[in-house]
């Protein structure tokens, strides 16, 4: 990633406040220990009419990939959780609507990193079903583990 002014970087957090996403998903898979894959992404949302602005300023961020859905949105993804690490150490200061989320999802990632048996894993779950509060999905389903 490129160095950034704080004001480059105020801007990103101010655009991820206001048209961006933190989310994690617990996707069911078998092949995980789990049964689970932890999915933690951020996405950037704008229309394909805005799309040299756009390039631009995923431009300065280059941590992720664009891809463009059928319904006219440019969608900017950071998946990788270094990446994810990177981009929240950068914007976390500068957020003011989603500073609880970014603090969510740094705790997730730690809390993954430190996953050794299924309790750990149970309250990894707990957190990730936190973001179901702090997020306005209807559709976020509850993923923590019974005993």
């Amino acid at each position: 990633m490129k160095s950034l002014s704080s004001t480059q970087k105020a801007y990103i957090a101010g655009f991820l406040d206001g048209d961006g996403s933190i989310y994690v998903r617990m996707k069911p898979n078998d092949s995980y220990r789990y049964g689970f894959q932890i999915a933690p992404y951020i996405v950037l949302f704008q229309s394909q009419k805005e799309r040299e602005k756009f390039n631009k300023i995923c431009s300065l961020i280059d941590l992720g990939y664009i891809r463009e859905r059928k319904d006219g949105i440019l969608e900017y993804t950071i998946g990788r959780e270094d990446a994810i690490r990177t981009f929240l150490q950068m914007v976390k200061p500068y957020l003011i609507l989603k500073r609880e989320q970014a603090s969510l999802m740094i705790k997730i990632l730690d809390s993954k990193a430190e996953v050794k048996n299924k309790d750990d894993f149970s309250a990894m779950a707990k957190l990730i079903d936190h973001f179901r509060e702090l997020n306005y999905s209807k559709k976020r389903k509850r993923h923590t583990l019974t005993p």
